[in-house]
């Protein structure tokens, strides 16, 4: 058993209190711990959060989900363990059927085998399901329609770990994919998509419940249709990811999105490519040159190109710039995304019973730990 003693800890229905915090795998007890195998001190001025989840993120450390191998897999849950992030999807995105299933397997592999790292929860399959015309950083020539029959087949190849689905909902077959994914526990999240608001009022009928990376490629508001940016902000069933870098998003939108949805229903997500974690320079994302200078990543033509945002630096965002309290934002990256994905009793919180999957954090926002299910997986 380890112990953070006497630590200022976020536990679940308290706020940010001053506890010591007794764990295995799991958290064994909240309160004066006077036995533990390794008690944790802390500066005075770390605070213990819930482990971060990253449910979007294609890739970290010079590898990507679509490289279809175990090494990157493992890669990018070592690079993410160093922002405190405990837990995440790897993110595909729309390419050729043999590519996607490729990935599905590797997947599959990767979570029958013991690793390092954040723990890999499953997969995030962005496209290729979407709107031609809001493909954003995807590959055009592999754009198709929604089609359960292909999407049974890469969830069959990940032996069922496809826990979101990305789509365009205004496509031929979209609501019927959405329905069927639905009954299958998946998350359909609305993105990449020109849906106007009745297009994602019938979506939410048919079961989805989120939206992808909200404001990026998809139709804006108006005030006489209001599409899919504006439907985000109406209808409360719709969680909505954000990428709070102020790059994909400006502070305005965020203070706007923040101020309009149900504090539940925002989720920070990094969307985050192969160059996260490694210097400036030439990367690739699906096929596409990409350069990464100054934080951002752009195609050639100067389209943005997934992130390099560090789920620490979202977090550290959301207070400084969007004005959120630290408990506050904190809750977008953990119990928010564990909520989406139907893990809030293990994950998400901190709680006597849960798993103990900390981010430790100094008061710059800078990682000095990262625990996952008890172990230390990263520590500065």
């Amino acid at each position: 058993m380890r112990c953070f003693k006497n630590a200022l800890t976020y536990v679940e229905g308290k706020g940010i209190i001053r506890t010591d915090v007794l764990f295995g795998e799991k958290i064994e007890k909240i309160g004066i711990c006077n036995f533990a195998d390794e008690v944790i001190s802390l500066p005075e001025n770390a605070v213990v959060l819930p482990g971060f989840i990253d449910e979007h993120i294609h890739g970290a450390g010079g590898a990507d989900a679509m490289d279809g191998t175990l090494a990157a897999l493992e890669a990018i849950a070592t690079t993410v363990a160093a922002e405190g992030t405990t837990a995440f999807l790897a993110t595909t995105m729309t390419q050729s059927r043999e590519n996607i299933l490729a990935a599905m397997r590797a997947v599959k592999d990767y979570r029958a085998s013991a690793r390092g790292g954040a723990r890999l929860l499953g997969i995030h399959l962005e496209g290729p399901f979407i709107a031609a015309a809001h493909k954003g950083a995807q590959p055009l020539e592999y754009v198709a329609k929604p089609d359960i029959a292909a999407f049974d087949e890469y969830n069959e190849a990940s032996g069922g770990c496809i826990k979101i689905v990305t789509l365009a909902p205004e496509e031929e077959g979209a609501c019927e994919l959405v329905s069927h994914v639905a009954g299958k526990g998946i998350v359909a999240s609305i993105g990449h998509t020109g849906a106007k608001c009745a297009d994602i009022e019938k979506a939410i009928a048919c079961g989805a419940k989120n939206v992808t990376h909200t404001y990026n490629a998809q139709s804006a508001l108006h005030h006489r249709e209001i599409g899919t940016v504006g439907s985000a902000m109406l209808f409360d069933e719709l969680a909505c990811e954000l990428i709070a870098d102020t790059i994909h998003v400006s502070v305005p939108a965020i203070k706007l999105l923040a101020k309009c949805k149900p504090a539940e229903k925002l989720v920070l997500i990094t969307d985050a490519m192969r160059a996260k974690g490694i210097a400036d320079g030439e990367s690739e994302l699906g096929g596409q040159r990409v350069i990464v200078k100054n934080g951002e990543a752009r195609l050639a033509d100067g389209t943005l190109a997934g992130s390099v945002l560090r789920m620490n630096v979202a977090v550290k965002n959301m207070v400084e710039k969007a004005g959120l309290s630290l408990a506050a934002a904190c809750d977008l990256a953990t119990i928010n995304p564990a909520k989406v994905l139907g893990i809030e009793k293990e994950a998400g919180s901190i709680s006597e019973g849960k798993r103990a999957d900390f981010a430790v954090l100094d008061d710059k926002f800078n990682v000095i730990y990262t625990v996952c299910g008890g172990e230390i997986i990263y520590r500065r």
